[in-house]
């Protein structure tokens, strides 16, 4: 553990153990660089993220315990599981990846501001056009009602963000994940921190080392062929 944070340098895929992220804020450990497919790329393969406040420096973090969830894992409720066989809905992958990110950008009724900066959405945009992030749409008719987003690292599903604009609609997001996951060869999600909400779905908590184990395993394994292609899913 350190005791200071570091200043990242010009060198994109330069980054500080994990091991030396602060304890209070958990997880702090790094500050400044940019958020360049390269830089970012390596990041999340270091089991490192960014996460800061708009028009502030880039902050980078590897908190201890990690939030993760295995997808054959995913608790599904009564009341989720009738939703899903209702039938109303339609799943997409990668439709409008955009709309997702502008989605999850949204002012939410429990907070009037949100953490993904305009510089952050233009970060992950090229990062789905160079093929790594990727996003799952619930489509209510012709409305999208629901989604989630993040970058897909070997059989490592790492979740950034999700909304809804319906009831359930991201518990719906999140088993639309983990049932195409499970079909393409995903073995593990991170969900970066655990709350309440994703608690309730199954999320546990490991500790840092376990996680970052798991990643450069599960990292050097593909998933089947076919995975993030653009197109309609339904999985009973």
């Amino acid at each position: 553990m350190s005791m200071y944070l570091t200043q990242l340098d010009a060198n994109p895929t330069r980054f500080p153990e994990p091991e030396l992220a602060l304890d209070e804020p958990n997880g702090l450990l790094a500050i400044g660089g940019d958020l360049s497919p390269a830089r970012l790329l390596s990041a999340y393969h270091s089991g490192i993220f960014p996460w800061y406040e708009p028009h502030r420096p880039i902050l980078w973090w590897s908190p201890d315990p990690r939030g993760v969830l295995e997808p054959a894992r995913l608790h599904v409720g009564r009341s989720l599981r009738k939703l899903w066989r209702r039938g109303e809905f339609n799943i997409w992958i990668n439709r409008d990846f955009n709309k997702v990110i502008e989605g999850c950008a949204a002012p939410r009724r429990t907070a009037d501001s949100t953490w993904i900066s305009q510089d952050m959405m233009a970060a992950y945009r090229m990062l789905h056009r160079l093929g790594h992030a990727h996003s799952v749409e619930i489509w209510q008719q012709e409305r999208m009602v629901a989604g989630l987003y993040g970058l897909s690292l070997g059989q490592v599903f790492c979740g950034e963000s999700m909304f809804s604009l319906i009831d359930n609609g991201a518990k719906l997001a999140m088993l639309a994940l983990c049932r195409h996951l499970t079909t393409f060869g995903g073995e593990l999600i991170d969900t970066q921190m655990q709350n309440p909400f994703l608690a309730s779905m199954g999320v546990e908590e490991w500790p840092r080392s376990q996680f970052l184990e798991r990643l450069r395993s599960l990292t050097q394994h593909p998933l089947s062929p076919g995975c993030w292609q653009t197109r309609e899913v339904w999985y009973d």
